[in-house]
């Protein structure tokens, strides 16, 4: 089984040392750093760590587009399966043997981390406008889809690469899980969860521009859900498309 463990950065020169070094305790094997035009110095810490593998976007192009650009480069480069995860310290590496437990059971397409699920000792508490949107979107789906999940948006998971090329990704931004889930349901994907520690470093991290609004972000999370579900479920769905990403 080869697995690639893919981390989207995007200015994290205080974290990205320490996290991969952490990573590579626990997974002795290929990671992919996927640089969304970092400008802080990021860029070159990574290409100063050695055995680190890296895709790099000249500018920025989007927390999903990083996502996308991990999948496709993992298809091209054959691994079985990627795990995804930030580099803000928000996921914990020590989940990762819990994550190869589940992908031997080969059971699974999807295996994704919830805050949600159960409470961890030491958990944070979540900044409010975060948890009602999580907790808004997570409902909706659940109603919609019938996924029965517990945390929409956390970005901690375990991907099949297989049955990722049955479906369609292509919102660049932080929208990203808005797509994902209905693809999954469409594409009949078996998915579950673990959990995962509860974990808001610097809850005053920002997503830029009108995000920033807490109902800017719902309302365009909803109208990005809502365009994807009639995607999905469509009595043609979209073709897939070759991967386009640079490695």
């Amino acid at each position: 089984m080869r697995l690639l463990i893919a981390i989207p950065v995007h200015n994290e020169r205080k974290y990205v040392v320490p996290v991969l070094h952490k990573v590579r305790q626990y997974h002795p094997g290929d990671i992919l750093v996927v640089d969304d035009g970092s400008t802080d110095g990021t860029s070159q810490i990574v290409a100063d760590t050695p055995g680190i593998l890296s895709v790099r976007h000249p500018a920025n192009r989007g927390y999903g587009q990083s996502l996308i650009d991990a999948f496709c480069f993992a298809q091209r480069r054959e691994y079985d399966w990627v795990i995804t995860m930030d580099c803000d310290e928000q996921h914990e590496p020590e989940r990762i043997p819990e994550f190869v437990r589940q992908i031997e059971t080969d059971q699974w397409d999807l295996i994704s981390g919830s805050r949600y699920l159960q409470s961890m000792a030491g958990d944070d508490l979540p900044p409010t406008d975060r948890r009602k949107i999580n907790a808004t979107l997570t409902v909706r789906i659940n109603r919609d889809l019938k996924l029965n999940i517990t945390d929409a948006f956390c970005g901690y998971k375990a991907h099949r690469v297989e049955a990722m090329r049955k479906i369609h990704l292509d919102v660049p931004g932080y929208a990203f899980p808005m797509q994902l889930w209905p693809q999954v349901a469409a594409a009949n994907l078996r998915l579950t969860e673990i959990p995962v520690r509860l974990i808001y470093n610097d809850p005053n991290r920002y997503f830029g521009g009108q995000l920033d609004d807490a109902d800017n972000r719902l309302r365009h999370y909803l109208e990005v859900y809502k365009e994807q579900m009639r995607l999905a479920f469509a009595p043609e769905r979209q073709p897939l498309e070759p991967c386009c990403c640079a490695d």
